[in-house]
């Protein structure tokens, strides 16, 4: 099987890329440069027309959008423990991923006090546990993670304002996958938009 990761660093593609380094799995990472416009140039279009990121091409198909990448990793590879094999604790990471993606990573082209609000839901729900769902890390907790990675310092959050997402935070940032990805993806830059 080949693998194929085009990644823009410190864009929503760091989730995928921080599965693959959960999931062993070997893989070919393609960076992507958005001051160099590389996701609308043609050869990217013909691979993903949405000229987004990320994509992983699975033996030269292409698989797009965060969440659908993230799960085919962790079905790929389920002795990752990626994804719980009970199917309402699956249903609570599909759904944990639904929220992340429809209301949490748009809330902040809504101004900073919907941020601010939404993420106050995000804490909320986490709770003080330690994982999204049950009782060990999953793909729901790599889709969050990043998102407060990116946002912590945009919206403005103070030290204690988010205490259950920072406490996740720390727990991801001690994974040596999220070290692997974000020493990848800071070697080579992030011009994020």
């Amino acid at each position: 099987m080949s693998l194929v990761l085009y990644f823009a660093p410190g864009s929503s593609s760091m989730a995928p890329h921080i599965m693959l380094y959960e999931t062993g799995l070997p893989f070919e990472g393609r960076p992507m440069s958005f001051t160099q416009k590389d996701m609308q140039k043609p050869a990217y279009l013909a691979i993903n027309p949405e000229g987004k990121v990320p994509t992983l091409l699975v033996d030269g198909r292409a698989l797009t959008e965060v969440a659908g990448i993230l799960f085919y990793l962790a079905r790929r590879c389920p002795e990752a423990g990626m994804l719980p094999t009970d199917p309402e604790a699956e249903a609570q990471v599909v759904s944990w991923m639904s929220f992340v993606a429809a209301t949490l990573h748009p809330a902040r082209r809504q101004g900073e006090d919907h941020a601010r609000r939404i993420y106050g839901l995000a804490d909320a729900r986490l709770g003080a546990r330690d994982w999204a769902v049950g009782d060990r890390c999953s793909i729901a907790d790599i889709h969050l993670f990043r998102l407060f990675w990116r946002f912590r310092g945009a919206i403005g959050a103070a030290p204690g304002d988010f205490p259950n997402l920072e406490a996740h935070y720390a727990r991801m940032m001690a994974r040596p996958a999220v070290q692997r990805a974000i020493a990848a993806e800071s070697a080579i830059g992030y011009e994020l938009p």
